[in-house]
């Protein structure tokens, strides 16, 4: 077991290394389009190109915010896949360019694509390494938050697993079976459902409820913490949770692409939990806390209330 950890952690840190190594080269190519992009555009055949003036610098903007994410973070393998997304649409401007020009600009610009395809190939297998081992170890994540209620009602509200679907958002059902133990559907990936029964294995009236999944397709644990708040402003919420990303690889990346990362998720319930809990309703509106970069939130009506009905 303790070779298994060892090992991890240098895996781990090999893989950080490649892909701060991928941060440094997109602050080399960034800083090459922006400082000299008609270079770039005579190498890559689109010297002739009227839009590529105006594409090489944006492009290399693009790559210097690459090279933020990569070295300004902690875990950096998890921004890989923004890179990714921009090698996309680098293949398909470059497939265009090879596919409209003749000559000399043709063999230039299929030697940039031939390039930018091997820097995709290396790009995409550190992000699915980088996935693998996230799935393999699973997900940890934590949050918190302070509801102006008493300890009781945010711990009543909570035991009651059948309101969970009122603030967190991708949870379609949750019905309870007995005392102990419930079955969970969400939305998955890709509209796909996911279903999984549950038990809680620890709950400590006002204090504490602890459960883990038993049976499905999603394999977690969860535990949520009620606390005083100092000064009497009502109770401090603490939520841990570890499960697997929904969907495995592909789960994580679509998530991570569209901007709803799991931990990004579960302190947007935790924000909606805290609205229902003092306002009686979640309010959607540009502010919500489902935030800019979510999906869902192309589907929002302003200011149109899930529930109705407010506490005193």
């Amino acid at each position: 077991m303790e070779e298994e950890t060892r090992g991890d952690v240098m895996n781990d840190h090999r893989l950080r290394t490649l892909a701060r190594g991928l941060g440094w080269a997109s602050l080399g190519l960034g800083a090459v389009q922006l400082g000299a992009p008609n270079t770039v555009r005579r190498v890559g055949g689109v010297d002739d190109s009227t839009v590529a003036r105006v594409m090489v610098p944006l492009v290399g903007a693009r790559e210097l915010l690459h090279t933020a994410a990569l070295l300004g973070s902690r875990l950096p393998e998890r921004w890989v896949w923004t890179r990714v997304a921009g090698d996309a649409v680098d293949l398909t401007a470059l497939g265009c360019a090879v596919s409209r020009r003749r000559g000399a600009r043709r063999r230039r610009a299929m030697a940039a694509t031939a390039a930018v395809a091997a820097i995709t190939a290396l790009d995409v297998y550190i992000a699915a390494r980088g996935d693998r081992r996230l799935w393999r170890r699973g997900l940890a994540l934590h949050a918190a938050i302070t509801v102006k209620r008493p300890r009781g009602e945010v711990y009543g509200f909570w035991r009651d697993l059948e309101n969970l679907p009122r603030f967190m958002i991708h949870l379609e059902s949750v019905r309870v079976i007995d005392q102990r133990r419930s079955h969970w559907t969400v939305r998955g990936p890709v509209g796909r459902a996911i279903e999984w029964d549950a038990a809680i294995v620890d709950d400590r009236p006002e204090e504490l409820i602890t459960w883990r999944s038993t049976d499905g397709a999603l394999h977690n644990t969860g535990t949520v913490r009620f606390v005083d708040a100092p000064g009497g402003r009502g109770t401090e919420v603490h939520v841990e949770l570890r499960c697997e990303p929904p969907g495995g690889v592909v789960g994580a990346a679509f998530a991570r692409l569209i901007g709803e990362h799991p931990d990004q998720q579960v302190r947007d319930d935790l924000r909606r939990f805290k609205q229902v809990m003092e306002t009686g309703e979640v309010v959607r509106s540009e502010g919500s806390p489902e935030g800019v970069h979510a999906i869902r939130q192309l589907r929002q009506r302003p200011a149109q209330p899930m529930m109705s009905g407010r506490r005193s």
